[in-house]
């Protein structure tokens, strides 16, 4: 399977994620049939024309990351989420309260 196909399986799935909720990259890459750092990369070098909510997956602590190359990246993510409704605390979110499952 191409990079390019897989980036779209990515993008689709977390297209997925409802307001308000979050999903790991763990979970994400699980659900895709690849590993947690491919997420990672797919969602930083997402084209600025696919519409996808990447604010919406978190590492596996809760946690909006700080990514290489941007000191402000994780601030504007954790801004979005709590537009949405999801809070963080202590830098996390709490994942047994928001943490999205597609089957339920």
């Amino acid at each position: 399977m191409s990079s390019a196909s897989i980036h779209r399986k990515i993008y689709a799935m977390v297209s997925r994620i409802p307001e308000g909720t979050v999903a790991t990259y763990g979970q994400i890459a699980g659900l895709v049939g690849v590993g947690p750092r491919q997420v990672g990369r797919a969602l930083a070098r997402m084209p600025e024309n696919v519409k996808c909510p990447w604010h919406r997956v978190v590492n596996a602590r809760g946690e909006a990351p700080p990514r290489s190359g941007s000191k402000v990246a994780h601030l504007t993510q954790q801004r979005r989420l709590e537009r949405e409704g999801v809070p963080f605390r202590n830098g996390r979110v709490d994942l047994n309260v928001y943490r999205w499952y597609p089957n339920g």
